[in-house]
């Protein structure tokens, strides 16, 4: 016969498990934001480049001038591609932060005036802060992250995971794509703009 605090200690344990499984298959469900898109009648849902990302998050437990997101917007295979490049990190003793993530078109426009106001003109800025429509942080693939030796760790290593630095002027932005595990990281451009 088994003990009854044996018995209750697994039911327990299977009790958590499914509500774990549950709250999972409700995070897919919602389409791997944790919030339910609003649709009025007669209009299409959102679509992904008008979810919006976190503005903030938690300090970066390495590096406190930095912020460490949630990947809360981005698609659901990025956010699993993520989840494997940090797990790696950490079992190399790095830490990696996001700083920056998921953008809606909204939260682009205002980096790009930003940028605008800050370079002085609309083709320095779009050296720095690309407009909405070809941002890949709209798209959900793309992150920053800091610290910059974290960056550079996953600079060296995450294009076998998919992430891979797309500008040299850049050495905090990284973007998703399944073809670079295999492909490789395709060469860098001096600049969101090409030059």
């Amino acid at each position: 016969m088994v003990p009854t605090t044996v018995t209750s200690s697994r039911r327990t344990v299977i009790s958590v498990l499914v509500a774990l499984g549950l709250a999972g298959i409700a995070m897919v469900t919602l389409g791997a934001t944790g919030v339910a898109v609003k649709q009025v009648n007669g209009q299409a849902l959102a679509i992904l480049e008008e979810v919006p990302g976190p503005d903030d998050g938690p300090t970066c437990a390495v590096d406190k001038r930095y912020v460490d997101e949630a990947t809360t917007g981005m698609r659901p295979d990025v956010i699993e591609a993520w989840n494997a490049l940090r797990a790696k990190a950490k079992a190399q003793n790095v830490e990696l932060c996001v700083n920056d993530g998921k953008r809606s078109r909204s939260q682009q426009q205002r980096e790009f005036d930003k940028a605008v106001e800050r370079f002085g003109s609309v083709e320095q800025a779009k050296k720095w802060a690309l407009q909405p429509e070809t941002s890949m942080h709209v798209k959900g693939i793309a992150v920053d992250i800091q610290p910059l030796n974290s960056a550079s760790w996953v600079d060296k290593n995450g294009g076998a995971l998919g992430w891979c630095r797309r500008y040299d002027n850049e050495k905090w932005h990284f973007e998703y794509d399944p073809a670079y595990i295999t492909g490789g990281c395709p060469a860098l451009l001096p600049s969101a703009t090409g030059n």
